[in-house]
This record gives structure tokens, C-alpha cells and sequence, in this order.
């Protein structure tokens, strides 16, 4: 068994705020001399976290070229003030496989789970008119000129499930696997708004004190699913060569309700559900072509829907999406000596119904779906061992994704003409490269990235240019002192340049003129410079002590 604590306290690197995460495991295992086993996992996870505000292309450029930041404020009065954008949220996971070693040649697992989130955000509502908001408890009006707080309130987001699985050893060459997958997935969500405090931070929702707004309203979304399995290995000639084939059916039921009222009643009329399959095939096959060599095929049949949250993104009375569905092939070789090892694989995948997430601002995202897509492209890399002291390492990968359908844009009313340009979110060229020292007890590693161009809209008008990040580790082993087993100095450095660049969007947008993907405080003050973006953090340093005992 093992068990552990962790207490994380940091600022914000851009602008003002405190973040602080409380984390614990915990495991226990039983093993018995036959070969069966049972195990439980435990952990908890709370945090209290300023949500970032994301530049725009505008925002960004001008902190780029004048210093001037985009962070939350460490000003109460300020409407961009840390504490009324904050989100808190307590997540906790438990799993309790087991394992059963059966007579004649079978097997039984049964993996259980289970997962549970509550929790909120909040962000500036804007600020109260004369006779707009009336206190919930007492109906006492809401002073014209207060400020207002709104919330995203997730009372629930509960993931329940288990796989079970029978395997029996058919002979000393195949191995088979029946299985059955159920999992039910629900959020409840709610949107109720409150009186800022005095101090100007955001109130819990639940604080009766500082409610306003009347009945609250909000959805249920989530799904039912069920899902059968077969799968069988084989190894022949001597265990060369390895085939694993299976099939899955998935069973979804999805539904998206929308509440009113302390009780949460359904509003007749606002709801939308969906019944869906997805058959999803699965082959790898590698052969051992020597002691050095190996070639491989993988193919399958992969799908995707909606999260329950996603959904509740959603209007509930809107039709549900359609699920994503894609086709992947692979093809690939690997060798291995004493100088190096490297791994050359080519790929291609086909995807129907390309489900991506629009980014509303505040941490949340709406899934819609962008027609067709068609990647392919390779993956290669090459280590070497360790020579003198240096181990290096680089990988690069090329990817040819494009879009093979037009979209429809509904808040400008026109059919994007996408068909044919780089796919959103996918760069062309990925690179890697590493080197690691190490001499008696001092190590170092030291490693570059570097991401080509992509396309951060759908319409291909709005893009980011290439980057390059890079790292850097100094550590030292230092021996045995009484008890402490290994005790361990290191310093990290990251971006060491200082390079000011956009490591990636938020999410897609339509174009750059989608003005409900840009959160602004308000839509009047848009811009029109489309997405918001992930910043490469400015040059760290951290350092760590350590030891086992």
C-alpha cells in the first residue's frame, strides 16, 4: 500500500492571482500465490485557481512589442479583478480492479470505476441597473451600480463504469477475450448570478447571502453506453510474429435536458436525445524479422462524442451532434543495437464528422463539428546509446491534414469555403531534438521543439507562425547518507531564450470574424482579431530537492 499528499501554492506568471491544488493517493494491493490479485486506488484532487485571461492576436502583439500585460488585475475595484475570476473545484476517483486466476486455463477482471467532480466559476456579470436583480433571500433590491458575479455551476459531473472480461488460453499460440464496457456519464449544470462582495470577490453560488436573479435555470446532459468486445493474440514461429485482432459495438444513449427552479424541473419543449453504434474493428500485426529488426501494421476503427459537459454547452433543444468516426491505418519499422534504436512509421488517417472545441472564454468550450477531414504524413526518431557520457535523441514528424469539406458558419450566415486548406490546429512539421549527459553522479539534459505554422480558424484566415520552445536540467546523485537513500539537487530552466510566442489557441473559431469565441467581458468591444491563444510561459527556473528512504 502507499499513500500521498501533495500542497501546491503558486502566483499567477501573468498578472495577478494565486493558485493552490491539495492532491492525495492512495493504493492498496492484495496478491495471492496463485496468480489472482485485487487493487484500490483512491485519489482526491481540490483547487482554488485564478482563470486566465487569454490575449487575442491584438492583446498579444502589444504585450509582445510594449511589455504590456493581459493578466487579471490585483485591483478590487477593476472588473478584470482575480478574485471574481477564479474557479474552484474538488474532484475525486476511485478504481477497484481485481484479478482471478481461473481453473482451466481461465481468466477474470473486473476493473469498477468511479469519478465525481463538483465545483464552479466565476466571472464578472456586468453591473446592476435600477430595479434589475433582487436579493433571493429577503427581496431586497440590488442597488443600481453594484457589481455583479456569474457562475458556471457544475453540482455534478459523475462518471460511473466497469469492464469486465473473461480470457481463456486456447492453446500455446492464441489467447481470447470476451468483455463487456458499461459507463453512465451526467453533468448538471447551472447559471445563477450573485452580488460581488464588498471586497470584490466573487461569493460562493451557494451563498444565500449574495444570490440574486430568481429561479435559477440550467441542463442535464450526459449519456448511457454500453459496448461488447471479442479479441484475440496469437503468436507464431516462435513468437516472430504477433497478431492482435478484436472488434468493439459500442451502444450510446445520449440526452441534453434543460431545468428550471430549485428542483431543477424539465422545461417541456427543451430537451434532445440521440440513440447511436459505432462498430469499431481493431489489427495489429508486427514480426520480428531478426534480433535487431521489427515491422508493424496497425489498423482501427475509432469514434468520438461529446463529452457530458461539452453538452451542456449546448442548447438543449438543439439536434446532438453527430459522432465523430475515424479510420486509421499505420505502418512502421523499428531497429535496435548497441549504437541506437529508431522507429520509422507511416500513417493515415480518414475522419468523418470532425468533432473540435470552440472556446467561449472562461475555461469553457462548445463542441461542433466541421465536416471531413484526411491526415497522413510519418513519424520518426532515433536515440542513441550512451556514448562517453551523451545519450541524443530527436524525432520529427510531417503531417499532411486537410479539410475535405466546406462549413457552415451560423453566426455570419455563410458557407466557409474550407475545403481543401490546412486543417485547423495541425501543423505541418513537429521536430525534436535531445541530449542527455551524465558522469558519475551529475546529470544534464538538455532539449528543443520546435512546431511549424497551423491554421487556428476553419476558414484558414487566421494563423500562427512557427515556434521553437527549449529546456534545460542540472542535477546531482549524490551517495548514500544514513538514511536517506538517494538524495537528489536539480534545477530546471524552461524557455531560456525568453522567446515571447503563441504556443497554440484555445480552440477553433470559424473565422476571425466569429465574435461569440473570444471572451471580451463584452461582444460590443470586439476586436475582430478571432481566436485567443496560449502564450509560452516567460524563462523559469525551479528547483527540487529529493530522496527516497
Amino acid at each position: 500500500s502507499y499513500f500521498s499528499f501533495s500542497n501546491a501554492h503558486a502566483r499567477s506568471w501573468m498578472g495577478a492571482g494565486i493558485n493552490q491544488r491539495k492532491h492525495i493517493d492512495f493504493g492498496l494491493q492484495k496478491d495471492w500465490q496463485n496468480g489472482s490479485n485485487a487493487r484500490l486506488f483512491l485519489s482526491w484532487n481540490s483547487a482554488d485557481f485564478t482563470i486566465d485571461n487569454y490575449p487575442t492576436a491584438q492583446e498579444f502583439f502589444e504585450y509582445k512589442h510594449t511589455g504590456n500585460g493581459y493578466g487579471r488585475s490585483a485591483d478590487p475595484k477593476n472588473v478584470n479583478y482575480w478574485k471574481n475570476n477564479n474557479d474552484h473545484w474538488n474532484q475525486i476517483f476511485l478504481t477497484a480492479p481485481i484479478h482471478i486466476v481461473l481453473p482451466k486455463k481461465f481468466n477474470f477482471d473486473l476493473q469498477p470505476y468511479f469519478s465525481m467532480g463538483q465545483g464552479w466559476d466565476a466571472s464578472p456579470g456586468g453591473v446592476a441597473t435600477e430595479g434589475q436583480y433582487t436579493h433571493n433571500s429577503g427581496g431586497a433590491a440590488v442597488p443600481a451600480g453594484t457589481n455583479m458575479t456569474s457562475f458556471f455551476l457544475e453540482n455534478e459531473a459523475r462518471q460511473v463504469g466497469a469492464v469486465a472480461k473473461l480470457s481463456y488460453e486456447i492453446d500455446s499460440h492464441n489467447h481470447l477475450t470476451l468483455g463487456y464496457w458499461y459507463e453512465n456519464n451526467q453533468t448538471i449544470q447551472g447559471y445563477p448570478k450573485s452580488v460581488t462582495m464588498d471586497n470584490g470577490a466573487a461569493a460562493s453560488p451557494n451563498w444565500a447571502k449574495y444570490a440574486v436573479g430568481g429561479a435559477m435555470y440550467g441542463q442535464n446532459a450526459g449519456y448511457e453506453l454500453h459496448s461488447l468486445f471479442i479479441q484475440n493474440q496469437s503468436r507464431y514461429l516462435n513468437n516472430k510474429l504477433l497478431i492482435n485482432a478484436g472488434f468493439k459495438f459500442v451502444m450510446s444513449n445520449a440526452w441534453n435536458r434543460g431545468w428550471s427552479g430549485q428542483n431543477k424541473n424539465w422545461i417541456p419543449g427543451n430537451s434532445s436525445g440521440a440513440n447511436t453504434t459505432a462498430p469499431l474493428p481493431q489489427l495489429s500485426i508486427s514480426y520480428q524479422i531478426d534480433p535487431n529488426s521489427q515491422i508493424y501494421v496497425n489498423a482501427e476503427g475509432d469514434y468520438r462524442q461529446p463529452s457530458a459537459t461539452d453538452m451542456g454547452w449546448l442548447s438543449a433543444s438543439a439536434p446532438m451532434l453527430k459522432n465523430q468516426y475515424s479510420i486509421k491505418e499505420e505502418l512502421g519499422y523499428r531497429y535496435h543495437n548497441k549504437y541506437m534504436l529508431l522507429d520509422l512509421s507511416f500513417f493515415n488517417y480518414n475522419v468523418t464528422n470532425r468533432i473540435v472545441d470552440q472556446y467561449l472564454g472562461m475555461n469553457s468550450f462548445k463542441p461542433f463539428s466541421i465536416g471531413n477531414q484526411t491526415m497522413r504524413g510519418f513519424d520518426f526518431m532515433i536515440a542513441g546509446r550512451e556514448i562517453h557520457g551523451f545519450s541524443p535523441y530527436a524525432s520529427v514528424e510531417y503531417l499532411h491534414a486537410t479539410q475535405d469539406s466546406n462549413v457552415f458558419d451560423p453566426y455570419q450566415n455563410i458557407m466557409l469555403r474550407s475545403k481543401g486548406t490546412q486543417a485547423v490546429m495541425a501543423p505541418r512539421i513537429m521536430a525534436n531534438f535531445g541530449l542527455t549527459y551524465t558522469y558519475k553522479g551529475f546529470f544534464a539534459n538538455g532539449a528543443v521543439h520546435y512546431t511549424g505554422p497551423q491554421s487556428v480558424s476553419i476558414a484558414n484566415d487566421q494563423r500562427i507562425p512557427g515556434y521553437v520552445t527549449d529546456s534545460l536540467s542540472l542535477g546531482y546523485h549524490f551517495k548514500p547518507v544514513g538514511f536517506l537513500k538517494s538524495p537528489t539537487f536539480k534545477l530546471n530552466f524552461t524557455n531560456l531564450t525568453g522567446s515571447v510566442v503563441r504556443s497554440g489557441a484555445m480552440g477553433a473559431v470559424y473565422s476571425a470574424h466569429d465574435t461569440s469565441t473570444v471572451y471580451s467581458g463584452s461582444k460590443a468591444a470586439y476586436t475582430g482579431y478571432g481566436n485567443a491563444f496560449m502564450l509560452e510561459p516567460r524563462f523559469t527556473m525551479t528547483g527540487t530537492i529529493s530522496t527516497s528512504f
